[in-house]
């Protein structure tokens, strides 16, 4: 009897465990097959898309004759564009000082709308009627279509083309988060330098007769007028003077100042002949003004050997905070411009320097 009771248990035992693989082959099957479907259908839908652009199910889930735009992967590495975005976020950073709000990263943090707010608050005097901080996708959505439509309406008035809208904004579109703080950059005649002449390739996705079609635009986010937003500085102007139409006079400049520079660098066994390169990586501006302010700064503050650009950048922005720790105005050229060799913005830098500092022995 056990023996035939043991025997019955194994095939019930069996049989669940049968019936049990069954249904997870069965699972698998169809987890297989939707997996196919899935694959078979993506492939059929993005035939014409670049290798190497990243689709969210949004994109595959466009509505007929409804498009989508994406940044080309290659823009988003453009060093001009990179330069461009460190140029906004410094200039946002500078207004929303006081509101001690720091943006580091311009599509997770303009997204939701709350720094838009600030910085619309700020730059137009205006006070939005609008939540605080609002965290459903609902909320950020009404917040950010009232800061909209009130820039527009400013935005409006000089023509500008509107590259941006709610759903844009808040689904980090960086193309049109760029290109609405430019508007607003050159609008309010903001005291930045952008690079010139930066433009990006844009990736649009279509879909027609329920497959998506792709083609490549080339959106322009800066240009040369664009860089003149900060004209209200009339040493900027003065500059440009000067190196553009008196050639001569520039020279006798460039030897006041490097007869200026040396004759404190001298106190440590250096020596300068070359302005724009000798001060581009920061070690000779933040030795010089220890020098003029009379402090030995400590080596663990700055790259004494930079290797890269970032390092360098560093040597010069801590160089401008010990100008401002020196009682200086902030300087008007940006530390990336005197990194990057360019003449105007060292001569800048130093001038200020020398009429501040001439008359120290």
């Amino acid at each position: 009897i056990s023996s035939t009771l043991q025997h019955g248990k194994m095939k019930k035992d069996e049989s669940f465990l049968g019936k049990l693989g069954g249904t997870l082959v069965r699972k698998k099957k169809v987890k297989e097959v939707n997996s196919l479907h899935e694959e078979g259908k993506h492939a059929i839908n993005t035939p014409m898309l670049p290798s190497g652009t990243d689709l969210h199910p949004e994109d595959t889930l466009l509505e007929e004759n409804a498009e989508r735009t994406m940044l080309d992967p290659t823009s988003r590495e453009d060093p001009k564009f990179k330069d461009l975005q460190r140029v906004l976020i410094d200039w946002i950073n500078n207004e929303l000082e006081e509101e001690r709000i720091i943006v580091k990263d311009l599509e997770e943090d303009l997204y939701d709308g709350q720094v838009l707010q600030k910085l619309f608050e700020k730059l137009s005097g205006q006070k939005l009627n609008v939540a605080e901080v609002t965290q459903s996708e609902i909320g950020q959505k009404q917040k950010l279509q009232t800061v909209l439509e009130a820039m527009n309406e400013l935005l409006q008035h000089h023509g500008s083309p509107r590259e941006w809208h709610v759903d844009s904004i808040h689904s980090k579109n960086l193309v049109a988060i760029t290109s609405l703080l430019v508007s607003l950059a050159v609008h309010f005649r903001a005291a930045i330098r952008l690079p010139e002449h930066v433009s990006v390739q844009v990736v649009v996705v279509k879909k027609r007769e329920g497959i998506l079609q792709t083609s490549h635009v080339r959106k322009e986010l800066t240009t040369t007028t664009d860089i003149n937003c900060d004209f209200k500085f009339p040493e900027r102007d003065a500059f440009d003077t000067l190196l553009d139409h008196a050639p001569d006079k520039l020279n006798i400049v460039k030897k006041s100042l490097i007869t200026f520079v040396n004759k404190h660098l001298n106190k440590l066994n250096l020596e300068v002949t070359e302005l724009e390169s000798q001060f581009a990586d920061g070690v000779y501006l933040v030795l010089l003004m220890g020098l003029l302010e009379g402090y030995f700064v400590p080596l663990y503050n700055f790259y004494l050997t930079p290797e890269n650009f970032e390092q360098k950048v560093h040597n010069v922005s801590f160089a401008f905070e010990l100008m401002q720790d020196g009682g200086l105005k902030k300087p008007k050229a940006r530390p990336e411009d005197v990194v990057n060799l360019n003449l105007k913005s060292t001569l800048r830098v130093l001038y200020n320097l020398f009429t501040s500092y001439k008359n120290m022995d």
